[in-house]
C-alpha cells in the first residue's frame, strides 16, 4: 500500500515545534498526548511507561499490535521506536518529527497485516537528556527477562540532498560512504549483524541504503551511539538505527532552523515505504 503523503504531511505539521522538558514542557506533554491519541486511533493497545527523571516524572508512549492468532501473540516482539523530545531552541523537524511521522504511518497500516509476532511502537521521551527514556525502558526489559526480535530506532530521517559533497563522513568509519547525502544509514552492532542485514535488504528497493555493523557496541565510533538504539545495545538486545546521519548532512541539526520547509518529503516517504517493507519481512506471515 503506497504511503498516504497527505496524512504524512499533516502529521509532520502537527509534530514540529520545540519539545523540551524545561523550556517547552507543555508542548512536550501535548506531543505525548497526541502520540497516545494517534496510536489508539490506529487500533493499537496503548500504554505509558512512567519513569523518574530531572526531578519529575516522564513517560514513554507504547502502542502494541498483536497477531490475530494466539500462538503468535507470545512471540518476541519487533520494536519500532523514535524519540519525541527536542533540544532547547529547536523545532525538531528532522530531529525527530520526521521519524515520529514515519512510525505513525506504519502504525496506521499494521492492523491490516497478518502478523506472526507483536509489533511494538515506542515513542521515547528524553532522548536528548542522555537517553533517559530508553535507558529506563531497556533496563525494565532486562529486569523482566524479556526477549525481543529486534528494535529498529529511527533518528533523523527527513533530510536529504542530491548535491555532490553534501555528505560528510564521521571519523573512523571503516566503510566507503557516498559523498552525496541521499541515502539512509542502517547502523547495527556486532550482536545485531543479522538484523542489520535483514533491514537493509528489505529497504534497499525503496531508497539508497548504506549498512554499517560497528565493532562491539560502537565504543570506538561514538557517533554511531547517539540515539536510543544504544540503550538496547547496552543490555544485549539486537537493535539498529536508521538515520540520515544528522549533523554530517543536515546543517540545521539542533538549530532553530530545523524547520518543516527544510525537509525532503520524497525522502521521508521512501523511508516510510522501506519501513513498511521491513515490517512485512520481519513480522508478517508469508503470503501464499
Amino acid at each position: 500500500m503506497p504511503t498516504d503523503r497527505r496524512r504524512l504531511s499533516e502529521t509532520l505539521k502537527h509534530l514540529v515545534g520545540e519539545r523540551h522538558p524545561h523550556s517547552s514542557p507543555i508542548h512536550l506533554r501535548d506531543t505525548e498526548a497526541y502520540l497516545q491519541q494517534q496510536l489508539a486511533q490506529a487500533g493499537l493497545t496503548v500504554t505509558a511507561q512512567s519513569f523518574p527523571a530531572l526531578g519529575g516524572t516522564y513517560r514513554n508512549v507504547i502502542g502494541t499490535a498483536l497477531p490475530d492468532h494466539g500462538p503468535f501473540q507470545s512471540a518476541p516482539p519487533l520494536i519500532l521506536a523514535a524519540h519525541f523530545d527536542t533540544v532547547q531552541g529547536s523545532p525538531g523537524a528532522d530531529d525527530n518529527a520526521s521519524a515520529l511521522a514515519v512510525i505513525l504511518h506504519v502504525a496506521r497500516q499494521v492492523r491490516t497485516m497478518k502478523l506472526l509476532r507483536p509489533v511494538r511502537f515506542i515513542a521515547f521521551n528524553l532522548e536528548e537528556e542522555n537517553l533517559l527514556g530508553s535507558q529506563s525502558y531497556t533496563s525494565l526489559l532486562r529486569k523482566n527477562g524479556e526477549t525481543i526480535h529486534g528494535a529498529i530506532v529511527l533518528e533523523c530521517v527527513g533530510y536529504a540532498s542530491h548535491q555532490p559533497n553534501s555528505q560528510k563522513i564521521p571519523p573512523g568509519v571503516p566503510i566507503a560512504v557516498p559523498t552525496t547525502g541521499n541515502f539512509l544509514a542502517v547502523i547495527g552492532n556486532e550482536q545485531s549483524q543479522a538484523l542489520t542485514g535483514s533491514v537493509a535488504k528489505a529497504m534497499q528497493s525503496h531508497l539508497p541504503i548504506v549498512p554499517l555493523v560497528v565493532p562491539g557496541n560502537g565504543e570506538k565510533l561514538p557517533d554511531t551511539r547517539r540515539s536510543d538504539h544504544a540503550s538496547f545495545w547496552k543490555h544485549g538486545f539486537p537493535a539498529v538505527m536508521l538515520t540520515d546521519t544528522a549533523n554530517f548532512r543536515n546543517p540545521h541539526y539542533h538549530r532553530p532552523t530545523d524547520t518543516l520547509d527544510t525537509l525532503n518529503f520524497d525522502f521521508i516517504t521512501s523511508v516510510a515505504d522501506g519501513l513498511m517493507a521491513t515490517v512485512v519481512a520481519l513480522a508478517c506471515q508469508p503470503t501464499a
